[in-house]
């Protein structure tokens, strides 16, 4: 028997509460992790290909743009903006405040054609969005697919929000042979 004020063992937990409580953590701390770090998206079409095509899985740095703003060349996934229950996934084509057109398959940003490999692609004219020169609202980014010609994109719809900007594709994870940093 023991004395008041002697040392006293604490309480052990059982085995199922310790389980219990490790599975609870676990699940609280993947949640946040999906929630504002890390995500995985599936590409469902082929407006990115030859980059992504259908049935790959991507992950997402959903905390990136918190620290840095969208660039020229980055393959985002946002929000689209006729349909906030939908996500997309575009690469960013115009920054806010440019003049942007598409002539004769090719891109240019204030008068200046886009160069480069990530470019190097033909883009139609098409869409209300797609016909003449126009400017990029602040805030707002113009954003096209990989394959113009099966693409959805501002091109028709318009601009994407900043808000709507969910974070930056980063690499390919499934399926496994096609493993890959995305640029």
């Amino acid at each position: 028997m023991q004395k008041n004020g002697e040392n006293q063992e604490p309480k052990r937990k059982s085995a199922w509460r310790e389980l219990i409580e490790t599975i609870l953590w676990a699940l609280v701390i993947a949640l946040l992790i999906r929630y504002f770090v890390i995500e995985g998206y599936y590409i469902p079409s082929g407006s990115m290909e030859p980059t992504l095509v259908p049935g790959e899985r991507v992950l997402v740095a959903k905390f990136i743009y918190h620290f840095t703003e969208p660039q020229r060349g980055d393959i985002i996934v946002f929000r689209y903006p006729l349909d906030h229950r939908k996500n997309l996934i575009k690469r960013v084509v115009g920054l806010p405040g440019e003049r942007v057109k598409i002539e004769e398959g090719r891109v240019y940003i204030n008068g200046v054609p886009l160069e480069g490999e990530l470019f190097a692609r033909p883009y139609y004219e098409m869409g209300y969005y797609g016909q003449e020169e126009r400017v990029i609202p602040e805030d707002s980014y113009f954003v096209l697919g990989d394959n113009s010609s099966n693409s959805d994109d501002s091109r028709f719809w318009g601009y994407v929000p900043r808000k709507n900007i969910l974070g930056r594709a980063f690499l390919v994870y499934w399926p496994l042979q096609r493993i890959r940093i995305l640029r």
